[in-house]
C-alpha cells in the first residue's frame, strides 16, 4: 500500500522516535538526557556491554556507533521485528492515534495473492523435505552426508530433494488444490514455449531461500547429475523473489548478530550451511551472482563493516576486485567493508571441513580493509621505474578515490593514497640505490652491538636526510613519553575539540575511540565524551565548564600552553571552523597512523628478537620505513617537527 508523504510525516511528528525505540531497549541513565530528547542505550541490533546506540528525538533518527545501523520509526520495526513497511506504518499510526488512510482495493488484492503464493511455497518446501527422506532421496542424502552435513543441520536449513520427474511436484500441488497459475507465479513450473508445463527442479538437492521474515520465497537447486549444464539453478524472478534484493540466510544471520560481531558474506549456499554447522551463524550469501548495491545495503543494515569472503583462486580474487569497485563509491562514515581472501584453492566449506573452525577464524582476522585491497590491486606485479608509470599510478588512484560520493571519506582516502604513493616510491628508490651502492652505505644488515637495519650516514643523500629527521623525532617522542611530558600531537587534538565542539559531533566515531598515550589527556578526553553524552558539548564555554567541574582545569591549562608554544593556531577558538576542521582531520589521520604503526613496530621487534629470520628482519625494516615516513610527514605539516622540538626544550 502506498502512503502520502504528508501522512508519514504527520505520524512521525506525533510520536517521538524514543517512544518507538523505547519499546525494545532500556535507556542508559548516565548518558541519557531526556529533557533534551537525547537518549542512549545498548544496541538492540547487536550485543554490547556499553551503550553506543544513540536516539535523537529532534532529528527523529537513531544510530549505533558500534554496528553502524541507523534509521527512522518505520525502519526500526522493519529491521528489528521483520515487519513489512505497511505493518510498520500501521503500528506507528496506532501509537500516534491517527487513523490509517483508506486502503487501495487493487493493492489489497495483490497482498492477498502474495499471501497465497507464500502458502504455495511452503507446501513445495514440505514436499521437497519429505522426498529427501524417502527412497527417492537416497542419492541426495548420500551427497549431503559426503559433504559433512549432519541431519540436524539439514533440518535446520530445511534442505530437500526434487525427484527426477517432470510432474511429481505439479501433481502434489494440484492434489492440494493449488491452481496452475499459482504454480507458474511461484516459478515452480516451466510453462513458456512448451505445450505442457513441467517441474522446473528435477533430480536436485533443494535449498529453500527465505525472506527477511523467514518465509520461503524461492529455491536453489544443486544438480545430482554431472551431465546437466546448470550445476546450480535458482527460481526465476517472481512477485515474491527478486534475486538482487535477497541474501541467503539473512533472517538467521541478523538474529545471530544480536550477540555481536560482523556479518560475513560468502559465495554459495553450501558455504553458508557448512559455516553455520561450524558455529558461524552470522553468514549470508548472494544468490549465484556478484554482490549488488541492494544486497550491500542489506549487509550494512546488519553491520557497518561486513566481511566479504572470497574463494582462494584467481576467480575469487577477481570477484573481490569487482566487489571493491562496487563498494568504493558507496562508502561513508560507519559504512565500509573488509575483504577476507581464503588460501589458494579453498572455499569456506573445504577449509572448515579440512582444518576446523579456527582456520576460518584466522582468515577473518586477516581480512583487509577496502583501501588496502584497492592499493594491492593497482600495485601488485607492477613495475614503476619510470616517471610516466608512477604518474599513471597516481592518476588511477585519484580517479578511483574520486568516485567516492561522501566528501569526508573521499578526502581521507585521497590523503591515504597520497601517503602510500610517497612511501612506495621512496622505498623503491631506496632499494634501487641500495642495490647500486652496496658497500657505500644504505641499509646494513649487521653492525656493532648487533643492531640491524640502521641507516648509515654515508648513504644516499635525500633518503638519509629523511630518515635522520624522522629518527630524531621518534627519539624525541620516546623521551617525552618516558618523562611523562605531554605529546604535542595529542594535546593539539584535545585542545581543538574543546575549542571547536562541533568537531566532536562531526567525528564522533573516531573521537570516541581516540587512542591517547598521556594520562592527563585521557582524562580530558573522558570529560569530553561524557559532556557530549549529556548534551553539554554544544559550546566551548559549556565544555570548559565541564572540565572545571571534573577538577581537570590544570590539565587543560597545560595542554593549552603546550599548543600555544608550538603555535598550533588552528586548535584555538579564534580560528575559522574550516581551518580548524582541515587541520584536525590531518592531525587525526597522522595520529591514528602513528599509533597503529608504533604497535606494529613493537610487534615486529618482538618477532625478530624471538625468531631472528631474514623474513622477520625484512618485515621490521618495512614497518620502520612506514613509521619514519609518518613521522617525517608530521615534521613537515603545520610546523609539527620544529614545534615539537621547541616545546620539548621548554
Amino acid at each position: 500500500m502506498r502512503f502520502s508523504d504528508g501522512f508519514l510525516s504527520e505520524i512521525r511528528d506525533r510520536v517521538p522516535i524514543s517512544a518507538v525505540v523505547g519499546l525494545r531497549v532500556t535507556w542508559d541513565r548516565k548518558k541519557t538526557n531526556a529533557p533534551r530528547g537525547d537518549f542512549w542505550a545498548c544496541c538492540p541490533f547487536h550485543g554490547e556491554k556499553s551503550p553506543s546506540f544513540h536516539c535523537e528525538d529532534r532529528k527523529g533518527r537513531y544510530h549505533c556507533f558500534g554496528c553502524g545501523v541507523s534509521g527512522d520509526h518505520f525502519r526500526f520495526f522493519t529491521e528489528l521485528d521483520g515487519m513489512t513497511f505497511p505493518e510498520a506504518v500501521e503500528r506507528v499510526a496506532e501509537m500516534a492515534g491517527v487513523p490509517m488512510p483508506a486502503r487501495d482495493a487493487q493493492e489489497e488484492r495483490r497482498e492477498r495473492e502474495r499471501a497465497s503464493l507464500h502458502d504455495v511455497m511452503e507446501l513445495a518446501t514440505r514436499f521437497f523435505e519429505d522426498r529427501l527422506q524417502s527412497s527417492d532421496g537416497a542419492r541426495g542424502r548420500a551427497y549431503l552426508r559426503d559433504r559433512g552435513l549432519a541431519p540436524a543441520t539439514q533440518q535446520q536449513f530445511r534442505l530437500g530433494f526434487a525427484p527426477d520427474s517432470r510432474n511429481a511436484l505439479k501433481e502434489f500441488l494440484a492434489s492440494k488444490g493449488i491452481e496452475k497459475a499459482q504454480m507458474e507465479a511461484c516459478g515452480l513450473t516451466v510453462f513458456e514455449d512448451v505445450p505442457v508445463s513441467y517441474d522446473r527442479f528435477r533430480d536436485r538437492i533443494m535449498f529453500p531461500i527465505p525472506d527477511s521474515r523467514g518465509r520461503i520465497i524461492a529455491f536453489g537447486g544443486r544438480a545430482m547429475s554431472a551431465e546437466v549444464s546448470a550445476k546450480y539453478l535458482n527460481s526465476p524472478e517472481t512477485e515474491l523473489f527478486h534475486k538482487g534484493n535477497v541474501l541467503y540466510n539473512f533472517a538467521r544471520a541478523r538474529k545471530a548478530l544480536q550477540k555481536g560481531g560482523a556479518v560475513i558474506a560468502v559465495e554459495g549456499y553450501m558455504d553458508v550451511i557448512a559455516l553455520a554447522q561450524a558455529g558461524f551463524d552470522n553468514v549470508v550469501a548472494p544468490l549465484g551472482t556478484a554482490l549488488t548495491e541492494n544486497q550491500l545495503e542489506l549487509l550494512w543494515r546488519m553491520s557497518g563493516e561486513p566481511v566479504l569472503c572470497f574463494d582462494g583462486d584467481k576467480a575469487g580474487l577477481k570477484a573481490a576486485y569487482r566487489a571493491a569497485d562496487m563498494v568504493l563509491p558507496l562508502v561513508a562514515p560507519g559504512h565500509t567493508a573488509r575483504f577476507a581472501l581464503l588460501p589458494e584453492g579453498k572455499d569456506p566449506d573445504d577449509l572448515v571441513r579440512a582444518e576446523g573452525p579456527e582456520a576460518f577464524r584466522t582468515v577473518l582476522t586477516a581480512a583487509r580493509p577496502l583501501s588496502e585491497l584497492v592499493w594491492m590491486r593497482e600495485t601488485s606485479n607492477g613495475i614503476f621505474e619510470t616517471p610516466e608509470r608512477r604518474a599513471e599510478l597516481e592518476k588511477t588512484l585519484r580517479e578511483l578515490t574520486g568516485r567516492i560520493k561522501d566528501e569526508s571519506v573521499r578526502y581521507h582516502y585521497q590523503q591515504e593514497m597520497r601517503e602510500r604513493v610517497l612511501n612506495f616510491f621512496g622505498n623503491q628508490r631506496g632499494r634501487q640505490q641500495g642495490q647500486g651502492d652496496r658497500g657505500k652505505g644504505s641499509f646494513s644488515k649487521g653492525s656493532k652491538g648487533g643492531e640491524r637495519g640502521q641507516w648509515n650516514k654515508g648513504g644516499a643523500g635525500v633518503q638519509s636526510g629523511r630518515f635522520a629527521v624522522s629518527e630524531s623525532l621518534a627519539r624525541s617522542a620516546m623521551v617525552k613519553r618516558a618523562g611523562g611530558i605531554m605529546p604535542l600531537r595529542e594535546a593539539a587534538l584535545v585542545v581543538a575539540l574543546v575549542n571547536h565542539p562541533s568537531l566532536i559531533d562531526e567525528n564522533f566515531e573516531h573521537v570516541e575511540r581516540l587512542d591517547l598515550s598521556h594520562g592527563e589527556l585521557k582524562q580530558l578526553h573522558s570529560v569530553l565524551i561524557d559532556a557530549m553524552a549529556h548534551g553539554e558539548a554544544n559550546t566551548r564555554e559549556a565544555v570548559v565548564a565541564a572540565i572545571e567541574r571534573a577538577a581537570c582545569a590544570e590539565m587543560w591549562e597545560r595542554a593549552v600552553a603546550l599548543a600555544r608554544r608550538a603555535r598550533q593556531w588552528t586548535a584555538f577558538e579564534d580560528a575559522a571552523i574550516e581551518d580548524a576542521r582541515d587541520a584536525f582531520a590531518q592531525t587525526l589521520h597522522l595520529h591514528r597512523s602513528a599509533r597503529t604503526l608504533h604497535k606494529e613496530l613493537k610487534q615486529a621487534e618482538v618477532a625478530l628478537a624471538t625468531d631472528p629470520t631474514d623474513e622477520n628482519y625484512r618485515h621490521l625494516v618495512e614497518v620502520q620505513a612506514q613509521f619514519h615516513d609518518v613521522q617525517a610527514t608530521e615534521a613537515l605539516i603545520e610546523g609539527f617537527g620544529v614545534s615539537s622540538g621547541r616545546s620539548g626544550r621548554n
